[in-house]
């Protein structure tokens, strides 16, 4: 079945239709036998007497001869329109050769029929315009890179004027987009310029990277080495801290035993031995350590001093035990203006 648009006679098909669409409006409309049989997804419009009658639907259908005529055929088929190149001029001044595929189908064949002459041409020329005026509202670089938003809004200003056709348009898809050669070798050339920044601003990234990096690493090494100087430190005034403490420890534990030895029988005479051989010892060190030496006059009468030595610790002791007899006295003194202080309070 093939949709036709004639009134009495075939009419003009417009040159722009290729041979498919020649084919589908040259064929003559079926005549009226009375009994008519209608194919599936074809709408046939009747006539009686020269006034819209009625639409018949697929199947067994029945006229009034001479009365009725079968007016127009409409397929409810979807319909895939060529739309041919035209040149368009985008919003950057650039001249376009572009071309599209048109997908529609009849809603209303009343409206088909009735509503426009020829209801794809006018489809189609209303797609060629609104392509002009859909690029103009966009630059180049829009059109390729919103091919489906141009497409959506093609299918909807087709459909708002097309409504009253009886016509839905489903689908609008660009075909080719054609450029001239100067523009497409602009655009070539902004391309590598595009990949050589993008290269550069890689590279210099990278660079910075490994920048940052290598002073992360040498700023942890720092770290660690200040933390492992610290850790030495720590550690060796701890070591110096414990010596100190262990030659305390052994000097006083020295002087203990010292204090007891000296306390016993014939201690007196062991410190005598002990003074004496330091003497001897210091005066072996004299000229190791200066130039300069100062010795007294008698420095052969090794008795002479070690008797002074034992004289002076002779009188240090007597002097510590006369403080100590002196403390031992004062003491119930000092107890005794306490307790007097401490009656006369009360009273």
């Amino acid at each position: 079945s093939v949709r036709t648009c004639v009134c009495h006679s075939r009419q003009t098909v417009p040159a722009l239709w290729g041979s498919r669409a020649q084919q589908r409006w040259a064929s003559s409309l079926p005549m009226n036998t009375v009994v008519l049989f209608v194919p599936q997804q074809e709408a046939w419009v009747v006539e009686r007497m020269g006034r819209f009658h009625r639409i018949l639907e697929p199947g067994l259908n029945f006229l009034i001869p001479i009365l009725d005529r079968v007016k127009y055929v409409q397929s409810l088929k979807e319909i895939v329109i060529d739309v041919p190149e035209q040149s368009a001029v985008s919003l950057d001044n650039v001249t376009l050769q572009i071309d599209g595929v048109l997908y529609l189908r009849i809603l209303d064949p009343f409206k088909a029929s009735y509503g426009v002459e020829d209801p794809e041409y006018a489809v189609t020329q209303l797609a060629q315009t609104t392509m002009r005026s859909e690029l103009g509202k966009l630059t180049l670089d829009k059109v390729f890179r919103e091919r489906e938003s141009l497409n959506a809004n093609m299918v909807h200003s087709i459909n708002q004027a097309s409504d009253d056709w009886g016509i839905r348009c489903l689908r609008y898809e660009i075909k080719d987009i054609h450029v001239p050669p100067r523009v497409k070798e602009s655009m070539q050339m902004q391309v590598e310029a595009e990949r050589k920044k993008r290269a550069t601003v890689l590279e210099s990234e990278g660079t910075r990277e490994a920048a940052i990096n290598v002073a992360e690493g040498r700023k942890q090494a720092q770290i660690l080495a200040s933390e492992g100087q610290k850790a030495e430190q720590i550690n060796k005034a701890a070591g110096e801290a414990n010596a100190v403490l262990a030659k305390a420890e052994a000097k006083a534990k020295a002087i203990r035993l010292l204090s007891e030895a000296l306390t016993r029988q014939n201690g007196n005479a062991a410190a005598s031995l002990t003074v004496a051989e330091q003497y001897v010892s210091a005066f072996s060190n004299l000229a190791k350590e200066s130039n300069t030496i100062l010795l007294p006059s008698n420095t052969g009468d090794i008795s002479s001093m070690v008797t002074q030595a034992m004289a002076i610790y002779g009188s240090l002791s007597k002097t510590k035990s006369t403080a100590e007899s002196v403390t031992a006295e004062t003491e119930p003194i000092l107890e005794g203006s306490t307790v007097s202080e401490t009656e006369t309070g009360h009273k």
